[in-house]
């Protein structure tokens, strides 16, 4: 592992935090204000939550209940300060997270919580969106990530390469770090993942000698299954070095005509012809600004007649202007410069450049399962005291807190995994 990663293990993810982009200093000026004033804050609230309830402990003393008039899940939160819902009413997301680390309220279980959020997510409105001066400033350091071809190499940094040691701790066996594809109850995790991959390869029309491009290649899993599986010519592309290290030990162990390769490389600078591409969930990695430069290099590298399978993220059209509009507590501490898709317009943008949408299949309820199970495992290994050297108690406390709010948005509906196969005309 490179020195400036043990290093920084994580720190990139939590320096993002900065007072004044979470309403800090607001927060501190307003919280000693009437409670009558932040009742009316609960108020708007309550009016917003069509589905499923609240039970609030507050500061001072009350318990309110918010909602209750559709069915859904039930969350119990307790307030230990007014700040949390100043935060919340400023900076949305990115400052309920600064309130959730410093204490300013908790929750037994919070995964209910965002679950509610995104099950209430139109008619909540801007109540949980950032706002005023936090709205832009929050779009503004977003921009700042911006994946460029330089910035696109930091970004992956900051995530990606807090450490093998750490992702092994937590993920399957394969190292698959995306949903898995649950097609039978009593699956185990390393089973549907197992699933998930070969999903991906069935979309291919695969053969022996077929010439293989996988964008964003991970730890080597797709790689590993599509050479034993079809014989192919694997290409696989990352920007984390520690993955490819990973993924090319894997690759070798596998291809012992030694005809396929793990390169270093963004995918705007990738030449050659494919009979077939695959992708899954870096396009989430790319950035609203580069969708077009992402699927223009598919329809260029593509031959005639080839596919391409894509595993995606999406955020439902109905919310994508004000999700776009600022950024997120996901974007701000776990994936600088992401953003989830808009199923639309990205499809819009593939058919303009002649790749046909094919066979799309969703399977959100899947990705809320593989969370659960991550975070099981990640709880696990903290609690055994297997966590890597370099990660302090307040790194351990955003990535659960990051597991459990993106299972709490898959299970409110708002955001769906899917696969579709991209074709182009022959």
């Amino acid at each position: 592992m490179n020195t400036h990663v043990r290093k920084a293990r994580g720190e990139r993810l939590l320096g993002a935090e900065r007072s004044f982009r979470s309403g800090g200093l607001a927060a501190r000026l307003i919280r000693h204000a009437p409670a009558a004033f932040f009742h009316r804050q609960l108020d708007r609230i309550d009016a917003g939550l069509d589905h499923g309830a609240i039970e609030g402990h507050l500061p001072d003393g009350s318990v309110r209940m918010l909602g209750g008039r559709g069915k859904g899940p039930v969350a119990v939160v307790h307030v230990q300060s007014w700040s949390a819902l100043v935060r919340l009413a400023l900076s949305g997301s990115v400052g309920w997270y600064r309130a959730w680390d410093r204490g300013e309220w908790s929750s037994v279980d919070p995964v209910p919580l965002f679950d509610l959020f995104m099950r209430n997510a139109e008619s909540l409105g801007r109540v949980a969106r950032a706002r005023g001066p936090w709205r832009w400033i929050n779009r503004a350091a977003h921009f700042l990530n911006r994946n460029s071809r330089r910035g696109a190499r930091r970004n992956i940094l900051a995530h990606y390469d807090l450490g093998n040691d750490f992702y092994r701790l937590w993920l399957d066996e394969g190292l698959n770090y995306s949903s898995a594809l649950f097609t039978d109850a009593a699956q185990t995790l390393e089973e549907a993942q197992a699933a998930k991959v070969d999903a991906i390869l069935d979309r291919l029309d695969l053969r022996s000698g077929s010439r293989l491009l996988e964008i964003g290649c991970g730890w080597g899993a797709l790689a590993e299954r599509a050479v034993e599986r079809h014989d192919v010519l694997y290409t696989g592309i990352t920007l984390s070095p520690a993955q490819a290290e990973v993924a090319a030990a894997r690759l070798a162990a596998v291809d012992l005509s030694d005809r396929s390769r793990i390169a270093l490389c963004d995918y705007r600078d990738m030449t050659g012809a494919f009979d077939a591409i695959a992708s899954v969930e870096m396009v989430e990695a790319v950035g609203q600004a580069y969708w077009p430069a992402y699927l223009d290099t598919i329809a260029r590298l593509l031959r005639p007649g080839g596919k391409a399978a894509i595993q995606y993220i999406a955020i439902n059209d109905a919310l994508f202007e004000r999700y776009a509009a600022s950024s997120d507590f996901i974007q701000a501490h776990i994936f600088p410069g992401g953003c989830l898709i808009s199923e639309s317009r990205f499809r819009a943008l593939a058919e303009a450049r002649g790749l046909a949408w094919r066979d799309v299949r969703r399977f959100g309820g899947d990705y809320a399962e593989t969370l659960r199970e991550w975070r099981a495992r990640f709880d696990a290994a903290v609690g055994d005291g297997r966590l890597p050297a370099g990660f302090d108690d307040r790194f351990v406390g955003l990535w659960r807190y990051y597991l459990q709010y993106c299972e709490g948005g898959f299970r409110g509906g708002g955001i769906d995994v899917a696969q579709v196969t991209l074709e182009k005309a022959g």
